[in-house]
């Protein structure tokens, strides 16, 4: 039963990724990576089908239940600013999709870049970039990447 409720909940991930990947204004859940695993062991992880959880829209994959269970107590602690888009696109109103292996923790928040030319624009000024970019993020959260 458990083997059967594991390859349902893959199921059901996977269908649920590629429906959100259609759609254009989808954001990415660090694409498959389990948020807790850069507060916790300091790098991403994969995550896997067995433990999931939704949070503002967002399937995310988690290596074990302990994991999922931190994650599901605080999950505005864990998930990554700007629902996982760039952190220096939405600094300067702009929705680009981020490598989840190009991160960085600042004041207890995971934010991820585009790349690492993009990251190194970022860490300029990351106070700054941060403030613009809370500001930018309630405008341009809710419109689609090629409205903006």
């Amino acid at each position: 039963m458990r083997k059967i409720n594991g390859i349902l909940a893959t199921f059901l991930v996977l269908f649920s990724a590629s429906t959100f990947a259609a759609e254009e204004n989808a954001t990415p859940a660090l694409r498959g990576y389990d948020p807790v695993s850069y507060h916790t062991i300091g790098t991403p992880a994969m995550g896997n089908g067995n433990y999931v959880s939704q949070y503002e829209g967002q399937h995310y994959l988690f290596i074990n239940k302990e994991n999922k269970k931190i994650f599901d107590n605080n999950p505005n602690k864990y998930a990554p600013a700007y629902g996982g888009w760039c952190a220096f696109g939405v600094s300067v109103n702009k929705k680009f999709h981020a490598d989840p292996h190009v991160w960085e923790i600042v004041d207890g928040k995971l934010y991820v870049n585009l790349d690492n030319k993009i990251k190194g624009m970022w860490i300029q000024d990351i106070p700054g970039n941060i403030k613009k970019a809370n500001k930018a993020w309630s405008k341009i959260k809710p419109k689609l990447m090629t409205t903006l």
